[in-house]
């Protein structure tokens, strides 16, 4: 039996995603991305679920597209038309799941597998990691939102040399430069990114959704845009369960227990 390309673990409120075609570096083809669409109608399903964490499996996080996959049809490929059915989609709803979403890199996250990490909420990576757009080597424009991101993360110097060159920016360079939040020793990035995600998961989940809300809208609005947007998440945040359970552990001088509502 054919092993799944996409592996779904939901424990203590925390879904893990791993990315598992380990002999192809993990590599998408359009099984893996119909698995990953599957994984995350469960998660947005689910309302128990408060944290997702999403890693690769083997010595890679992602290749990237599986170009051998490219080269079994004839003819020229509309890529453009794969990037509406399975990328573009993924990047938006990983970025639209209003719950947080950590990625830890365990190794070598290179094209579409660099920035689908970069869409995700918090990126930890181990040390031996490293992020490469490498699109320019086979003549293609950085995607997965990649134009977006990087400029964004890092600053248009930056994402050009990135993206033009297509070097190797090993995990610590890319903690520096502000691209990712850590990068921490190949032998504790899972138990790092685990401890990470059940503490997101205990977290007030309504708010954290509602700040990633606030975050992505703010590359594209104005000051009185902003202003007027973190007004309306904020009164919707006033109104949750959450919001009462932590000022009254505040007052009581307790741990707050929230349970995402």
């Amino acid at each position: 039996m054919t092993e799944p390309s996409i592996l779904l673990e939901i424990a203590d409120r925390v879904a893990t995603v791993t990315l598992n075609r380990p002999d192809r570096l993990n590599a998408f083809d359009e099984s893996m991305h119909a698995q990953f669409a599957q994984a995350l109608d469960r998660i947005e399903l689910d309302r128990a679920i408060r944290a997702v964490l999403l890693t690769g499996a083997g010595r890679a996080f992602c290749a990237g597209q599986d170009l051998a996959e490219r080269q079994r049809g004839e003819g020229a490929v509309d890529l453009g038309a794969t990037l509406d059915r399975f990328y573009n989609p993924l990047i938006r709803r990983l970025q639209r799941l209003e719950r947080p979403v950590l990625c830890a890199v365990n190794g070598v996250a290179a094209g579409a597998g660099a920035n689908l990490a970069l869409a995700c909420d918090i990126v930890l990576a181990a040390r031996s990691a490293s992020f490469i757009q490498a699109f320019c080597k086979v003549g293609l424009v950085p995607d997965s939102g990649g134009t977006f991101l990087l400029p964004r993360l890092v600053g248009t110097a930056r994402a050009m040399g990135l993206a033009l060159l297509g070097e190797p920016l090993p995990a610590e360079q890319a903690m520096a430069w502000g691209l990712i939040w850590r990068c921490v020793d190949d032998d504790q990035l899972l138990a790092e990114a685990h401890a990470l995600a059940a503490h997101l998961a205990h977290q007030p989940t309504r708010s954290l959704g509602l700040t990633k809300r606030a975050l992505h809208a703010s590359a594209d609005n104005s000051l009185d845009e902003q202003l007027d947007l973190e007004r309306d998440l904020q009164r919707e945040a006033g109104r949750t369960e959450d919001y009462r359970e932590g000022v009254a552990a505040f007052l009581e001088k307790r741990q707050p227990v929230f349970k995402g509502r």
